[in-house]
């Protein structure tokens, strides 16, 4: 642990207990100056959600530890009980600015004007979307909390995980509830969404309790603490079999009882605009996503115009190294190259193993370059990893999870490898680049490691920054990085996964402003992209189930470039794309108007 790191947990901890005890009323109850404010709102935003504090790695199994038991109830009224405090936060925001602020102050403001109205634009619809899905609700995020992130260091941190069980049955009471409070109210997924979940629902009841991930979670980690005997540690096991058996199986039981029940009461119609306020849903997702005002509209044509030209590029590979016929569509042209050896990893254990070897080995090389592009080259460490097989069906390709703000935590880069055939290996140097480094990793690990600004800067989530950013370390990585010299086919993926971002702008405008359906959207993207069918399903049942959010991959990344170009024409010879980076980076996440704002400000302050 680095020793801005210890000094940081604990400066939060004093915070904490200094708000808890009521010993500092400067802090909580009338802070001195907007970072404090932020600090303290932020402070009062995780107190509110365990899972949260928990992730953060901070206070967990120490003294200030007074949430490792719980998790946050799944109710409306803790819904409302949120809003109200978020409505009351951005009326306190306004007594410290915007007027009178400069430079990162003013910057800190902005931020969280932005995100305050967001939250608070998007809980205006009590039901503006699915409560659970093969991608989101507790039945997906709440077992891979208690596997993944909930830390068993000590009898008492087994102890709360055994609570923690105990509160998650409770929570899927809730969800059960809420379901059926959305379905009087005509909101029920499609069809073939509903079938997901319910694959989902069955596969994590299916193995014995013994055998159990739940189980088997806190078996193996209960291994690496001393302090817990063989008796002890066979009596924990025992009673999260018991909660698991007792409560949990049942509570899920009932869930998959209600969505058999919800499949003989919907239909196919894929678009948001099948449940009450669709289209006002859609717009409110499309600016909270793309933090900018384009309709769906201009994102539809913005999609056709990128996807012809990339078209263009790929095609030129495709011909000069004499893959497929002319004549032949892109998929089945890419459909050859899959089918040459060596491209698909065996779809075994020792295949699998081989192609996270393989990722391992991109990370490495791309490390190596990194410090002539990058000022700052986080030192926090990143690990490859599958996604559960529980949940694999539902799940996208991969995803990424950013380290623990202690360090206790790295970076996670999980990926789908239910079937290997869906990530050839022509296409993973693209795929690791977006993930890792220096996409999603670099982006997240800097922001844990910025300076001087309230900790909500390090914590910002904006989608549109963060999947900009991942797709523009793509492109440089060609532009800039030079990784894919004599390697025509690496850049073929890369084409490939910046064309599947294209086609995204067009599909999920589709779906949700012109009426598309899962089917049509399919074929558009197996025809533009020539990925394998099965991995296209799923994505586009995720463009389903999360309206708007895969739109922001491409607009931000356009707009990262935009802001490229602009400032290398201003500035000539005197732009550094280190320094551009830096810039980009280093700030945090932003929408993208206040980060063409702070790249113009670093521009002017060069001229």
């Amino acid at each position: 642990m680095t020793s801005r790191i210890k000094k940081g947990l604990a400066a939060l901890a004093g915070l904490l207990l200094l708000g808890l005890g009521g010993a500092s009323c400067w802090f909580w109850f009338t802070p001195v100056g907007l970072n404090n404010y932020i600090n303290k709102i932020t402070l009062q935003a995780l107190m509110r959600s365990p899972e949260s504090l928990t992730s953060l790695g901070l206070v967990d199994d120490t003294v200030l530890d007074f949430h490792g038991h719980k998790l946050t109830p799944f109710t409306r009224e803790q819904e409302l009980a949120s809003l109200a405090f978020m409505r009351q936060a951005r009326e306190g925001l306004n007594r410290y600015g915007p007027e009178g602020l400069e430079g990162q102050e003013r910057l800190t403001w902005e931020i969280a004007a932005w995100m305050m109205d967001d939250q608070i634009a998007q809980a205006q619809f009590e039901r503006g979307g699915y409560r659970l899905t093969q991608l989101d609700g507790v039945t997906v995020q709440l077992p891979q909390f208690l596997t993944d992130v909930h830390p068993i260091r000590s009898p008492k941190g087994a102890q709360r995980y055994l609570q923690r069980m105990e509160a998650f049955a409770d929570i899927l009471k809730q969800a059960h509830e809420r379901v059926e409070q959305d379905r009087d109210h005509g909101v029920v997924p499609p069809d073939f969404i509903v079938r997901r979940v319910l694959e989902q629902l069955r596969a994590f009841v299916a193995a014995p309790a013994a055998e159990h991930v739940l189980v088997t979670s806190l078996q193996e980690r209960l291994k690496a603490v001393d302090t817990v005997g063989a008796a002890q540690a066979a009596e924990l096991s025992r009673r999260a079999q018991d909660i698991l058996e007792r409560r949990i199986v049942p509570g899920y039981r009932k869930l998959i009882t209600l969505h058999e029940a919800l499949l003989q009461q919907t239909d196919s119609r894929a678009g948001i605009d099948r449940i009450p306020q669709g289209r006002e849903i859609y717009a409110a997702a499309l600016a909270s996503h793309t933090t900018t005002r384009l309709t769906a509209q201009e994102i539809h044509a913005l999609g056709l115009k990128e996807v012809a030209g990339l078209k263009a590029e790929m095609v030129a590979i495709l011909n000069a190294q004499g893959i497929g016929q002319a004549q032949q569509s892109l998929a089945q042209r890419i459909a050859d190259l899959n089918r040459q050896p060596g491209q698909v990893f065996p779809n075994t254990d020792e295949g699998r193993a081989a192609m996270i070897a393989h990722l391992y080995a991109i990370h490495e090389r791309v490390m190596q370059a990194a410090p002539r592009h990058f000022k700052t080259v986080p030192p926090h460490p990143l690990e490859i990893v599958r996604v559960p097989e529980y949940q694999q069906d539902g799940s996208p390709g991969g995803y990424y999870n950013s380290p623990a703000l202690d360090g206790s935590r790295p970076g996670r880069f999980y990926i789908n490898l239910k079937d290997t055939a869906d990530n050839p290996r022509w296409t993973l140097a693209s795929f690791m680049i977006h993930e890792g480094a220096p996409g999603h990793h670099f982006q997240a690990a800097a922001a844990l490691s910025i300076r001087g600004v309230p900790l909500m800067r390090q914590m910002a989530n904006f989608t549109a920054y963060a999947e900009g950013w991942a797709l523009y370390a793509e492109r440089i990585a060609k532009t800039d990085m030079g990784l894919y010299e004599g390697d025509p086919l690496g850049d073929l993926g890369r084409l490939q996964a910046e064309m599947f971002r294209a086609a995204r702008l067009v599909v999920d405008t589709g779906l949700h402003a012109k009426g598309w359906s899962r089917e049509q959207a399919i074929d558009y993207m197996i025809e533009h992209t020539g990925m394998p069918a099965a991995e296209i399903e799923r994505e586009v049942e995720r463009y389903v189930v999360s309206p708007g959010q895969a739109t922001a991959y491409k607009v931000g990344q356009l707009a990262i470039l935009d802001m490229r170009r602009q400032a290398q024409a201003a500035l000539g010879a005197r732009f550094d794309a280190r320094e551009f980076h830096e810039v980009v980076l280093m700030n945090g996440g932003m929408p993208l108007d206040l980060l063409r704002d702070t790249v113009q400000r670093w521009v002017r302050r060069l001229q």
